[in-house]
């Protein structure tokens, strides 16, 4: 009797093995969306920060082939002149659907709820801004900065230097909010 449970409890657990091991998973079949006619679109690179700790990286970023929204993770000082340059969107649409054409410098770090961590200084002797809708956000640039595109601004932004707008409707589009300062004058020039 007791050889014919052993027999018995060996056969089970054959049967159990055998069924386990000859079972194959169902194929992962994943169906593309319907092409609903329109275009059909890639992540935008453009779209993506560009995190920068140097002078080449900065340089590269603030390019016409750069990003839109250039992220400094250090104090950073280079000693030439530099132009940000280039038009580019955000990756957000307006109430009518448009792009919206924004660049931004972020002297400064933030965590996941937006709480500014850390503020940073950018020190160059002339920053040329030929991007439209440009801004300099939470921190501290030493320089001239030169302004040759509309709708400016200055956000939580201190500019230890002069501001230049290449004419008065430039400096008109201006804009700076209350926790922004400059120390040197805005002139058109």
């Amino acid at each position: 009797m007791k050889h014919r449970y052993a027999a018995l409890m060996i056969l089970m657990l054959c049967a159990f093995v055998l069924a386990g091991c000859g079972a194959e998973p169902a194929p992962n079949v994943t169906t593309p969306p319907a092409n609903t006619g329109g275009s059909t679109s890639s992540p935008d690179a453009y779209s993506t920060p560009s995190m920068v700790t140097d002078a080449a990286g900065f340089e590269k970023a603030i390019s016409k082939d750069g990003v839109w929204i250039i992220c400094l993770l250090n104090d950073l000082t280079i000693n030439k002149e530099l132009v940000l340059d280039g038009t580019f969107t955000n990756g957000k649409k307006d109430d009518k659907g448009n792009d919206i054409i924004q660049r931004k410098i972020a002297l400064y770090e933030q965590d996941q709820n937006r709480n500014i961590t850390a503020r940073y200084t950018l020190a160059v002797p002339k920053l040329t801004i030929n991007s439209p809708n440009a801004s300099i956000q939470h921190g501290t640039f030493k320089g001239d900065l030169y302004v040759n595109a509309e709708n400016f601004q200055l956000v939580d932004t201190t500019v230890e230097g002069n501001v230049y707008f290449a004419s008065d409707a430039i400096k008109n589009s201006f804009k700076m909010d209350e926790a922004s300062k400059i120390t040197g004058e805005q002139k058109v020039q």
